[in-house]
């Protein structure tokens, strides 16, 4: 029986909400939170009851208090910046890295065989780690003969507690086929937390290479900011978001001066920024962009990449295979969302219980910052509302999964697949958790859906539910994980 759902206070409502809403934007740069509400009052409810505090008044006085202002200013800086990592996150900025950036490196540190390299804003640490797997295979046998030092800052204390423990849930992994969570993790027992269905632990080999400080980005602004060494490679793809355009042009000019000579710098999944051409010579790559030092663009030359997809023919756009075995099944679970068993689930701190609109965003939010627990909460909420909205079953999907709960899971993905055939990233992730399943047949003529989809898009289209990824790289990763498949032909395995 479930518990009386207490009124959920609404900061939102409270007359210093405005007041204190301006002063967090301008003491932190985070102008992300102009347009959203009901997200920061989510995050400013978290600090009010650490502190066991009423209301924004309270809250700002503390903010404004001598002895512990400063203190839970960090606190706060940590809570609304979130803090979503997954591992080898946009698939073609990895592929560039992989078949451009880092064999140009190489070759032009062959002599002193160093590698520096910073994730900037690297929240758990997936970002960092990935890149240590890559230098480590790119390097191969020759890697007791480099200094390789890979850095990871960020403003959370918390989070960069979890990068150092280098342990992870299933969400961080969601994207990874199984044979290379094998390959670079090893499993972990059920544990509370992100782990209470398993976790895995990143091997030793790709932890030596990274280490972690607290950084705050803004600190790049500063006009006496001290230069410190440079960097081969930098990266900071997750935080930009926050700030105002003049802040991000300040910030990527401060991050260009860290570069080396011959160094690259990656951002976020987007096209050029024509503001950084004044400071930063932009190099196009398939499929992404990257920056580097004036002047060094065109030397050294990088390899040109290897395609993501094999090329051919033209890709032909075939009909998408049914993804449903059993419709009766499917439409079942739309018309009725099964809430799930007591002990399937982590206690409740707050059920709510009637989310308010903007639930997909908060089931994202929570999720990516490792509350699969309440995040699943919202969105049983949010699905007995709207049992036929697609978003919200892939969601269901990718959170059952993360929860042990694959039959679920499997269900779920169908079931958004129903409503839309040319849901790209549920034909894509349906084909992963089949691999993990050990159902091969199946999971090829679900890869193979993804990959004519994307195919069938122009590759730089962003995807829906995609966390940023554009068709041309899901394209990429789906037909990499088809390849381990073998030569399974969709029209002959079955239903799927």
């Amino acid at each position: 029986m479930r518990r009386p759902v207490p009124p959920r206070p609404d900061p939102g409502a409270d007359p210093a909400y405005a007041d204190l809403k301006a002063r967090i934007i301008a003491r932190t740069g985070h102008h992300y939170y102009i347009d959203k509400d009901e997200l920061l009052i989510e995050r400013l409810r978290r600090r009010f009851r650490a502190n066991a505090l009423a209301d924004c008044t309270a809250y700002a006085a503390l903010l404004a208090d001598r002895s512990r202002g400063e203190g839970e200013w960090s606190q706060l800086e940590a809570e609304i910046t979130v803090g979503e990592t997954f591992f080898f996150r946009y698939a073609e900025q990895f592929q560039a890295l992989r078949e451009t950036i880092l064999p140009a490196l190489i070759a032009a540190r062959s002599l002193d065989r160093t590698l520096r390299i910073w994730s900037a804003g690297c929240s758990t640490g997936a970002e960092p780690y990935s890149l240590a797997i890559l230098v480590r295979e790119a390097l191969g046998d020759a890697l007791p003969d480099w200094r390789v030092a890979i850095l990871g800052t960020d403003i959370s204390v918390e989070a960069l507690a979890t990068a150092r423990a280098a342990e992870y849930g299933r969400w961080a992994l969601r994207t990874m086929p199984p044979e290379e969570r094998l390959r670079y993790f090893t499993r972990l027992p059920p544990a509370p937390g992100i782990r209470r269905e398993g976790g895995y632990a990143l091997r030793p080999e790709f932890r030596a290479l990274v280490r972690f400080e607290r950084g705050n980005l803004l600190s790049l602004v500063e006009p006496k900011s001290p230069p410190g060494e440079g960097f081969d490679l930098v990266l900071c793809r997750n935080v930009l978001i926050y700030f105002e355009a003049e802040t991000v042009a300040a910030v990527v000019r401060g991050l260009g001066r860290k570069l080396r000579p011959d160094g690259w710098l990656l951002l976020g999944h987007a096209e050029p920024n024509l503001t950084f051409s004044g400071f930063l010579d932009p190099v196009s790559l398939p499929g992404t962009v990257a920056y580097r030092r004036l002047g060094d663009a065109a030397s050294p030359a990088p390899r040109p990449a290897s395609p993501a997809v094999e090329p051919g023919p033209a890709p032909r756009v075939r009909a998408v295979e049914e993804p449903c075995t059993a419709l009766e099944t499917v439409v079942a679970t739309l018309a009725q969302p099964r809430a799930p068993a007591a002990d399937a689930l982590p206690p409740a701190e707050v059920a709510p219980a009637d989310a308010p609109d903007g639930d997909l965003a908060q089931i994202r939010t929570l999720a990516d910052s490792g509350e699969t627990g309440a995040a699943w909460r919202l969105l049983r909420g949010a699905l007995t509302r709207d049992p036929t909205d697609p978003a919200l079953r892939f969601y269901e999907g990718l959170l059952a999964r993360t929860l042990g709960r694959d039959a679920e899971a499997e269900r779920a993905l169908r079931a958004a697949l129903y409503l839309d055939r040319g849901f790209v990233m549920a034909h894509y992730h349906l084909g992963l958790l089949l691999i993990g399943l050990g159902r091969p047949g199946e999971a090829a003529r679900a890869l193979d859906n993804a990959i004519a989809l994307s195919q069938a898009l122009g590759p730089n289209t962003l995807l829906l539910e995609g966390d940023g990824a554009a068709a041309g790289e899901i394209a990429a990763g789906a037909a990499a994980a088809r390849a381990g498949l073998g030569p399974y032909r969709s029209a002959d395995t079955g239903s799927s």
